[in-house]
C-alpha cells in the first residue's frame, strides 16, 4: 500500500504552482507552442520507458541532454523574464533591504545638498512602468548611485545640469533627460517648469518625482498625478520606502 502525507500534498501543490506559473509565463507567446511540444517528447519517453521499448528509449533518452540546451535557448526570454520577477519579489527583496537603505539614504543626501545649496534638481526614481522613451531623450550613464555624483550632474556649470536623472535598480541610468509637461493647471502659479514636468510625468507613469525647487530650496515629491510640497528629509525617505514596498 502507498503512503500518503502531508509532504505529498505539499509536493503536489508546489508541482502545481510551478507548472501554472510556467504555463501563466508563456502563454500568448510563441513559446506556448514549444513548450507543448516538448511536453509531448517527455510523454512519448516516459510511455517508451514503461512499455519496455528499448530501442526507442535509448534515442530518446540520449537526446536528454540536447533538450535542456534547446529548452535553454528557446525559452531564453521567458527564463530572463521569470528570473526578473523573481528578483523583485518581496521575499527576495527582503534580503536586500540593507543596501537598499543604503541606497536610499544616499538619494536624500543628495537631496539635502541639493537644496542647502539651492541647485534645482529633478530625480526620477522608475517604477513597474518603463521610461525607455525619457531615457532616449537624454545621456545614458549606468553608473552607481552616490550623492556626490547626483550633487555634480546638476551644478550649474556641469554640462547635463539641464533636465532629469533617471534612477532604475539602484542606478544612474540617464542624465540631462526631457519630462512631458503637464497640461493641467499646476496648484500654484509660481510653480516653474521643473513642477510642471515632474507632474507630466506622474500623469503618465507610476514612477516617484524628486523636485528641489531652485528659488525656494524646498523639496517637493510628484507621484501618481499628485503633487506633495514643502516636505523634510524624513519624510522624503518614508516617500521612497514606500514607494519600493
Amino acid at each position: 500500500m502507498l503512503t500518503f502525507n502531508i509532504l505529498d500534498v505539499l509536493d503536489i501543490i508546489l508541482v502545481a504552482f510551478g507548472i501554472y506559473h510556467i504555463l501563466k509565463l508563456v502563454k500568448g507567446t510563441r513559446a506556448m507552442q514549444m513548450f507543448i511540444g516538448l511536453i509531448f517528447i517527455f510523454l512519448i519517453t516516459f510511455s517508451a520507458n514503461i512499455m519496455h521499448l528499448t530501442a526507442l528509449s535509448w534515442i530518446l533518452n540520449s537526446l536528454k541532454t540536447v533538450w535542456i540546451i534547446a529548452f535553454v535557448i528557446v525559452f531564453q526570454p521567458e527564463i530572463r523574464n521569470a528570473l526578473t520577477m523573481l528578483g523583485k519579489s518581496r521575499i527576495v527583496q527582503f534580503f536586500y533591504e540593507h543596501d537598499r537603505k543604503t541606497f536610499i539614504d544616499e538619494i536624500v543626501r543628495s537631496v539635502q545638498k541639493l537644496s542647502d545649496n539651492g541647485t534645482g534638481a529633478l530625480i526620477v526614481i522608475e517604477g513597474r512602468v518603463g521610461l525607455k522613451n525619457i531615457m532616449d531623450s537624454g545621456i545614458k550613464i549606468n553608473a552607481e548611485l552616490n550623492s556626490d555624483l547626483i550633487v555634480s550632474l546638476f551644478n550649474k556649470k556641469a554640462p547635463l545640469h539641464d533636465g532629469a536623472i533617471i534612477v532604475k535598480d539602484e542606478k544612474i541610468v540617464a542624465a540631462s533627460c526631457i519630462l512631458p509637461l503637464s497640461e493641467n493647471p499646476l496648484p500654484d502659479i509660481n510653480l516653474g517648469t521643473r513642477h510642471r514636468a515632474a507632474l507630466g510625468l506622474s500623469e503618465q507613469t507610476d514612477a516617484l518625482i524628486i523636485i528641489v525647487s531652485e528659488e525656494r530650496r524646498s523639496i517637493s515629491i510628484a507621484y501618481k498625478n499628485k503633487l506633495r510640497r514643502e516636505i523634510d528629509t524624513i519624510s522624503l525617505k518614508k516617500e521612497i520606502r514606500t514607494f519600493y514596498l
